[in-house]
């Protein structure tokens, strides 16, 4: 049996693994994928850890699954099941072949809510249940901050939990039953009682009675380390779906689930409570309980970064009740509010306010990932338990470890329950920073252990603490979880490394594949020291691009991952893709990779990652990074070609404008103009204007004589789009800032932000145009006057690419620092000024740059000062510049319109005033739904009573 536990963790060799997967393909109906991008995407988890498998199987049935099993079976494969990847301590990484749930086996199967249980496959994500049993008043009760990404599958694997446990306990709480199948090829049913248990369980549970009963800590509502062999104790009841939740894919695959269903308020309010500090917060929350609240969760001032109308306070308990009625739920937060022994106490309970804070909790495991002082911090204790009493005590002998060792990190989490998540700033790259992790992890586990608790809260132990669970059960109790997991699994093949017989927690670190000197880059990466390698592991797969509803949560990321379903076209996707790249042990070709650039042909380059991730990883600028080495010295795309140098083609062809734009309302000339320059067939080419905005704006500014205040002038931008494509855009804007009183100047030379230079990766073009750019501005730089830029992707362009791209150059960061918005121009340069009272209903989208870069608070205040009523959508047009006009992006591009835009506008009715700022956006509108979409500009300037001519 040992040889065999070897065997299985070892997997098949080179030569194997070629027949393996040509096995799997005649015996498997889904997917079978051991291709470098398939295995590259599958390396990693959310953890600090990696491990390479040999392919990935998409199963589509449970069917499927036993064939599987039985080809890995012959060849000793390993095999690792796993859901959306967000496990943090390794678990759902794995050599072998990953059988992907997310795929296939994702359906929610049966709802019966007379009896309050659903019976789900294990690729479902938790939130598509939530949403489907929420018409009944019900919900499925644990809910872990990944709920719109995580799958029940994996929840079962790692017994979640989430902020509503102590109102509604963990997974394995609400487990009725599973059907399994272990990697010998038994098909079990598990619930309560012996049947459906493997042979030789039972045999082996009474045996070690007496262990079971004095092995396990008391008082630990979280108490998820290890395997949960005490609810086979007759005296429990027997239940074997419980034993085997948070097994971690050790022990067999799950594929299916009956769960239950709790009763979800009709209202809900929060209670905010404001403390001194974590520990006297900690101290707090077990008081607390007596209310009966929904959440105790604790959060530090350090993550709660600038986050407004919170109560004083140093940390914060927030503290949910609900009721049948809004006026119930708010009492009840009141009642907390008032017996709460708090500096300081509040309740939220507008929908939005509550949304507000929970997403700054829910980010906490993305943001805590960055310090406040810019440096990196990881997982690896991330969410030990202790007694709920004693958690306060813990966190002072946790704050006193931490600077032992001389680390640092910031406490959060489930403080109702005892449970803590941290990140921590270890050195995971140097030999003496990893030493000092695996000394520091051994320390906190004693002290776990001294203060009563579970080395695992919530997430599993994996690979970052299983090599620990002596310290917490002893060596009789864990010598006894090595043979149950030999019940299940006598092969050793189900997910090695995890459990019993563990991998050593400082082996198998992601980081230490990655190159120790920074590679030669082209962008600055200001908050990653200069270093590509840096800024790539910023993504520490949180999966929050892997979601479906971005843009209720007012969102963007990630367009693509959400109009293709595919890992490789998420945020989180690219990373993995290009951290392999980096390392060069899966994707081999470095810069010249073609898994890397397929994957990032449909990155639209929103910049939403920039903002809506977490972490603030900048696909967008990783993509234009990785386009300028991939081409470097070989012909480009035709694409590129065409509309990266859109400027230049543009410039060239308006002194015949309405000569091009004959020959383009001409089929053959224009199908042919489409395929030369790689443009989608099924787009129209844009109409290109007879009298540019440059050249018009310099004839009405030559009739003008007076001159205004210095605070009241500005420089107007005359970007390409306005320049060319849509001049009304840039009259409409001249005639409302001049109705302001905003004196306008122009720049006395050709300027361009260099944006579609950027974006397909011609970052020495790009570098040579915003240098004759800066030459050309210098002098008004001096004036120190905003700088009005009308398209939000040039805005966005200026106040990033530029800086980043020309960080020697102290005129780029002077420029950058100038940008507004129209609408914030004139708020900075004519604050007493009332814009026309319009009073209409309005719809549209707000720029995927705008959102991510500039932010739209100022256009939200114009408008509400106009009269304008009505929320833009969010999301990205599917347009995003380039993108869409590419041969073979259309159907992404129209997935992506179709996400969130086209059924704002189509829901908006003929009536309503559609806004969009961008260029794309409106063309995106205009082609698709044929609706005429205007900048804000066009209609204050309308509102005013005045029509640019």
């Amino acid at each position: 049996m040992a040889e065999q536990r070897q065997a299985g963790r070892g997997g098949p060799g080179r030569r194997e693994t070629g027949e393996l997967a040509r096995e799997l393909a005649k015996a498997v109906r889904g997917e079978v994928d051991f291709t470098t991008a398939a295995r590259a995407l599958m390396t990693m988890d959310a953890s600090n850890y990696r491990r390479v498998p040999v392919g990935v199987v998409a199963p589509r049935d449970a069917e499927d699954v036993a064939a599987a099993l039985e080809v890995c079976r012959r060849h000793g494969a390993p095999v690792v099941p796993r859901g959306g990847g967000t496990s943090i301590a390794g678990q759902a990484t794995g050599v072998g072949v990953v059988l992907d749930f997310t795929r296939h086996m994702n359906a929610l199967v049966e709802v019966d809510t007379a009896a309050r249980t659903a019976v789900v496959q294990p690729g479902l994500v938790l939130d598509t249940l939530r949403d489907a049993v929420r018409p009944a008043g019900l919900t499925f009760g644990p809910d872990p901050s990944t709920h719109n990404r995580c799958t029940l599958g994996g929840m079962i694997g790692n017994n979640s939990c989430g902020a509503h446990s102590v109102a509604w306990g963990t997974t394995a709480d609400n487990l009725r039953g599973l059907s399994v199948m272990t990697y010998g090829g038994a098909e079990l049913r598990l619930g309560q009682g012996w049947e459906g248990a493997p042979g030789g369980l039972r045999e082996l549970v009474d045996r070690n009675l007496a262990l079971l009963r004095t092995g396990y800590p008391d008082g630990l509502p979280r108490r998820i380390s290890g395997y949960a062999l005490d609810a086979l104790l007759p005296e429990r009841g027997v239940d074997l779906a419980r034993a085997f939740c948070g097994s971690e894919g050790t022990l067999g695959v799950v594929t299916e689930a009956s769960v239950r269903l709790v009763d979800a308020p009709r209202a809900r309010a929060l209670a905010v409570l404001g403390y001194a500090d974590e520990s006297a917060a900690a101290e707090a929350a077990p008081g607390l309980l007596a209310h009966r609240p929904l959440t105790v969760e604790g959060m530090a001032e350090d993550l709660v970064r600038g986050e407004r109308g919170l109560p004083r306070g140093g940390a914060w308990l927030f503290v949910e009740t609900g009721g049948d009625t809004a006026a119930e739920a708010r009492a009840a937060a009141a009642g907390i509010v008032r017996a709460a022994d708090a500096l300081d106490g509040t309740v939220v309970d507008d929908v939005a306010g509550m949304r507000a804070l929970w997403r700054v909790r829910e980010d906490a495991a993305g943001t805590a990932t960055r310090t406040a002082e810019g440096g990196e911090a990881w997982p690896g204790w991330e969410d030990c338990a202790v007694p709920p009493a004693r958690l306060g005590a813990y966190l002072r002998d946790f704050r006193a470890l931490l600077a032992e060792h001389g680390l640092s990190g910031t406490p959060y989490g489930h403080f109702g329950d005892g449970c803590i998540h941290v990140r921590i700033d270890f050195d995971l790259i140097s030999e003496e920073g990893v030493a000092r992790f695996r000394t520091f992890s051994v320390d906190v586990a004693e002290l776990v252990v001294a203060h009563g608790g579970s080395l695992s809260g919530e997430h599993g132990d994996g690979q970052a603490r299983a090599e620990l669970l002596p310290k917490m059960y002893g060596d009789e109790l864990v010598a006894l979880f090595g043979r149950f997991k030999d019940v299940w699994d006598s092969a050793g093949a189900m997910n090695p490394g995890m459990l019993a017989r563990p991998d050593r927690l400082d082996s198998n670190l992601r980081f230490s594949v990655l190159p120790r000197e920074p590679v030669d880059v082209e962008f600055a990466y200001p908050h990653d020291g200069g270093d590509f390698a840096v800024a790539v592991r910023r993504c520490v797969g949180v999966a929050k691009c892997r979601t479906t509803d971005a843009g209720s949560g007012g969102g963007v990321m990630c367009p693509s991952f959400r109009a293709t379903g595919e890992e490789q076209h998420s945020t989180r996707g690219r990373a993995r893709l290009l951290h392999e790249m980096l390392a060069g042990e899966v994707v081999r070709d470095g810069w010249r990779s073609t898994e890397v650039r397929d994957a990032l042909d449909l990155c639209l380059s929103c910049k939403g990652c920039r903002s809506d991730c977490p972490v603030g990883v900048d696909m967008a600028t990783y993509k234009a990074e990785f386009l300028h080495h991939h081409y470097a010295g070989r012909v480009r795309p035709a694409s590129h070609y065409a509309m990266g140098r859109l400027p230049v083609w543009l410039r060239a062809a308006a002194p015949f404008a309405r000569v091009v734009n004959a020959a383009g309302r001409v089929g053959p000339l224009a199908a042919l103009a489409k395929r030369l320059g790689g443009i989608a067939p099924e787009r129209s080419l844009p109409t290109l204007a007879p009298v540019t905005f440059r050249s018009w704006l310099r004839e009405h500014m030559g009739e003008r004589t007076e001159v205004l205040a210095r605070n009241r002038t500005a420089v107007l931008w005359p970007d390409t789009f306005t320049d060319h494509l849509s001049p009304s855009v840039g009259r409409a804007a001249v005639k409302v800032m001049e109705a302001a009183g905003i004196g306008i100047v122009l720049p006395p030379g050709r300027v361009c932000c260099g944006l579609t230079y950027v974006s397909t990766g011609q970052l020495d073009r790009a570098r040579d145009v915003m240098r004759r750019t800066l030459d050309t501005v210098e002098p008004l730089l001096d004036l120190g006057v905003p700088v009005v830029v009308l398209e939000p992707s040039c805005a966005a362009a200026l106040k990033t690419d530029l800086p980043e791209l020309l960080g020697d150059d102290p005129r780029a960061a002077r420029l950058a620092a100038s940008v507004r918005t129209f609408a914030q121009a004139l708020e900075e340069c004519a604050p007493d000024w009332s814009p026309p009272r319009l009073v209409r209903a309005v719809a549209g989208q707000t720029h995927c740059h705008q959102h991510a870069v500039l932010g739209d608070a100022a256009e939200r205040r114009l408008r509400e000062r106009a009269g304008l009523v009505g929320e833009l959508s969010s999301g990205c047009c599917g347009l995003a510049g380039n993108f869409g006009f590419e041969k073979g992006h259309y159907g992404v591009s129209v997935a992506c319109a179709e996400d969130q835009l086209l059924p704002a506008v189509r829901a908006a009715g003929e009536g309503v005033e559609i806004l969009a700022d961008g260029f794309s956006c409106r063309t995106q509108l205009e082609q698709l739904e044929g609706r005429r979409a205007r900048h804000l500009a066009e209609v204050l300037a309308e509102g005013l009573g005045v029509t640019p001519s």
